[in-house]
């Protein structure tokens, strides 16, 4: 597809009075993460923006180009120097297909761990069988399942999958860091691990021979 040039705005609707250092595309790349708790409306704006548009995998001068705007006044909204119109804030919604309350009040990433040996079990009268319910499915979801090997020294650092995958782990040996990519959780043996799959993500074994359950949820 081919880029159009940045569009001039009225400074006054889009723009930070003064002049604003351009923070280069290169360095919008990296989430912040969405743990961190931002200091002011405007760096929680920018925070959002940067987490919205890595789970949307678009770059900087795509997301500029969708919502009609100039990319430099997207990289200042994501540095935080920027003082965005309710227009242009729409605008970039409807760019990242979010709702408008996901740049004021963002939602916080659902992580659950459930340790080996730990969770609610029902047992068998007839035999030596239990069963732990790690996770219900949610209705109209849709679930894949796959099994995972992995050797230490070579991380998998996941990209964002689409709006609304949720996955889930279950470690079968080894050990391992798995989950959100700015606050893995290392797991061993029997632990469970979900967290939103449409967030940058990592699964680093930390043993020779670690291999996991992963369910892939679809809602």
């Amino acid at each position: 597809m081919t880029q159009q040039s940045d569009r001039s705005e009225p400074e006054s609707a889009q723009q930070v009075p003064g002049s604003a250092r351009q923070v280069p595309e290169s360095a919008q790349q990296a989430p912040v993460s969405p743990l961190q708790a931002p200091a002011s409306p405007q760096e929680a704006i920018a925070a959002a923006l940067r987490r919205e548009r890595a789970r949307s995998g678009l770059s900087l001068t795509e997301v500029a180009r969708r919502a009609g705007i100039a990319k430099s006044t997207l990289s200042q909204l994501e540095s935080g120097s920027g003082n965005p119109s309710i227009e242009t804030l729409w605008a970039l919604c409807l760019a990242l297909d979010i709702q408008f309350s996901r740049l004021l009040d963002p939602p916080t990433p659902q992580v659950q761990v459930i340790r080996a040996g730990e969770g609610p079990v029902l047992a068998s009268a007839r035999s030596e069988y239990r069963t732990t319910l790690l996770a219900a499915s949610p209705p109209a979801a849709r679930r894949d399942v796959y099994r995972v090997t992995a050797e230490p020294g070579h991380p998998r650092d996941s990209a964002p999958h689409s709006r609304g995958v949720v996955e889930h782990i279950v470690l079968c040996a080894g050990r391992a860091k798995v989950g959100l990519a700015e606050d893995p959780v290392e797991l061993g043996p029997g632990d469970y691990i979900c967290y939103p799959g449409d967030l940058p993500h990592v699964f680093e074994a930390l043993e020779p021979g670690t291999w996991a359950l992963l369910v892939s949820e679809y809602s």
